[in-house]
């Protein structure tokens, strides 16, 4: 799924009072977590992941994990903090057009 930078905007302006829902652990990203972060979209269709690494490059290895194994969107990666995007089957999110 592709995201307009509008559509990207009003997720980022969404997610922006949201707390982390799943947190990465000692582990990194097993498929426990994984399947945490699925269920979590499946209920929330917007959340953040915590992934607390100082490696730039791992960070974006994580997050591009993330995103194939749960077919979300990465709306955005600030400091330590994933914001990741997958549309429900009812979807509650009413993205602008693009």
């Amino acid at each position: 799924m592709k995201l307009s930078t509008k559509q990207k905007q009003y997720l980022k302006g969404l997610a922006h009072s949201l707390k982390p829902v799943v947190q990465l652990g000692n582990n990194g990203l097993t498929e426990g977590v994984v399947a945490e972060i699925d269920q979590a979209l499946s209920h929330h269709e917007l959340i953040k992941v915590k992934i607390p690494t100082e490696d730039k490059q791992e960070k974006q290895l994580i997050a591009d994990a993330i995103v194939r194994e749960t077919q979300g969107v990465n709306v955005q990666i600030i400091g330590h903090t994933l914001v990741l995007y997958r549309p429900a089957k009812e979807p509650n999110i009413r993205l602008p057009k693009k």
